[in-house]
């Protein structure tokens, strides 16, 4: 996310580390350096121009030519600077002491919209809410049945009239179903696309009067960089949304959208769908993306990620067992699937601090390695996970053949988990390594 843009902005801030005092040169030269990431990254020209001129602006005060680590304290304004430009603080949604809250869906087609009303329900789902969604993109073919798919599968319900009905007429048919059904949210998928046009203005218009909305979201693909901007221009002018859903996130290098569209519109980035799951649906928190952007982790989400994830009593279990200097491949095992639900390792270190993404870049990592990992303990008997030293030379034929893999492999798993159970034990102990990223040879 956002790679090139972190890049190019972490290599001009680098170069003022060491500084033991910075001159107007130097910032001059740092401020022409972040202008031209920003129009690389595609941010609005207008947007960059400000940015640009506030860093500079209060670079050039007391707070960093009097400072005595003035490195940090640029790093610091632009980091405040970056934070206010995506919006300060996150914007949630508005829920009506009445239900059903409505939220109508709005943008143009391919960008994502229907997915992200499915995942706008697991959502709200694992938010404690019982949401329902309406089918009123009757244009688009497969839009109701792609809709009705999602819902069967999240196991929220599905209003619809078919594609011959007046979308109007099924969104207010719809409000008053959420209400005689018992849900306390609805979501509305209009219809999109492929460009604006008068009637799907119109249409959008006429459903937000007739239904009045709680909230109205524009979905853009955060990929298409100023295009999306101007998009959300267009139907701010026209139906006046309250918030931004942003798709795609995850295959976004450059992060123009992000960075301009409040400034543009003058509405938040609401939520974050980072990446082909349902579950990769999160609110943006503008704080957080900027810490990311300059490599500085976000430690936040990362907790926030590993607390939806993990299972508390399962980590207690093994406290005890580490006490005792007991570690097997079963406990090998239930730690690698609770990793797993936290996504990808590559999202997952991009959140720490310390480890900027430029550094990360050019890293591989093989998700599917866990896979290989998982068969070959899951082809180990309930005896052999306990005591692996009972895995002499026939044992480790047999568990490669069952996984699929080669003698080496096995081998290579037996090497690493002892180094690991000599690691946990010295955890255990409260002898193991200070530094956490020694535990994976990083």
């Amino acid at each position: 996310m956002f790679d090139t843009l972190s890049e190019k902005l972490q290599g001009a801030l680098d170069g003022l580390k060491g500084h033991g005092k910075l001159s107007e040169a130097d910032i001059d030269r740092a401020a022409r350096e972040i202008r031209l990431a920003l129009l690389e990254a595609d941010v609005n020209f207008k947007v960059v121009k400000e940015f640009v001129a506030k860093v500079k602006e209060r670079a050039m005060g007391v707070e960093v030519l009097e400072s005595l680590s003035p490195a940090q304290q640029f790093i610091k304004i632009v980091n405040e600077e970056l934070t206010a430009l995506m919006g300060s603080a996150t914007t949630k949604l508005t829920f009506s002491p009445r239900p059903p809250t409505v939220i109508m869906m709005v943008g143009l087609q391919g960008s994502g919209k229907t997915t992200a009303c499915g995942k706008l329900a697991k959502f709200l789902v694992a938010q404690g809410k019982a949401p329902g969604m309406v089918a009123c993109d009757v244009y688009r073919p497969a839009a109701v049945d792609q809709l009705k798919t999602l819902g069967e599968q999240l196991k929220v319900p599905v209003y619809d009239e078919g594609t011959n009905a007046d979308p109007v007429d099924i969104a207010k048919h719809g409000v008053e179903w959420a209400r005689q059904s018992g849900r306390d949210v609805l979501i509305i998928d209009t219809a999109g696309r492929l460009h604006i046009d008068e009637k799907l203005m119109n249409e959008l218009v006429r459903i937000r009067n007739d239904v009045k909305p709680h909230n109205i979201l524009l979905v853009l693909d955060s990929m298409t960089g100023q295009d999306a901007v101007n998009v959300a221009v267009q139907f701010q002018e026209k139906v006046a949304f309250d918030g931004v859903i942003l798709t795609k996130l995850d295959g976004d290098a450059r992060g123009g959208a992000a960075l301009s569209v409040r400034a543009v519109t003058g509405r938040p980035v609401k939520f974050a769908s980072t990446g082909e799951k349902l579950d990769n649906f999160e609110y943006f928190h503008p704080d957080r993306m900027a810490s990311r952007i300059l490599g500085m982790g976000d430690v936040l989400s990362l907790i926030e990620r590993a607390e939806a994830s993990l299972d508390e009593k399962k980590a207690l279990e093994l406290e005890k067992r580490l006490r005792k200097a007991q570690f097997t491949f079963e406990d090998f095992l239930d730690q690698l699937q609770q990793v797993r639900k936290m996504g990808s390792l590559q999202s997952i270190l991009g959140m720490i601090p310390g480890l900027p993404t430029n550094k990360l870049k050019g890293l591989q990592i093989d998700d599917k390695a866990f896979d290989r990992v998982q068969a070959l303990i899951q082809s180990m008997t309930v005896e052999e996970r306990r005591h692996p030293e009972l895995i002499n030379g026939s044992r480790r034929r047999r568990i490669a053949v069952g996984s699929g893999n080669d003698i080496h492999a096995v081998n290579q798993l037996l090497n690493q988990f002892k180094q690991m159970q000599k690691m946990m034990k010295q955890l255990g102990s409260g002898k193991g390594p200070k530094n956490p990223f020694q535990m994976f040879g990083m």
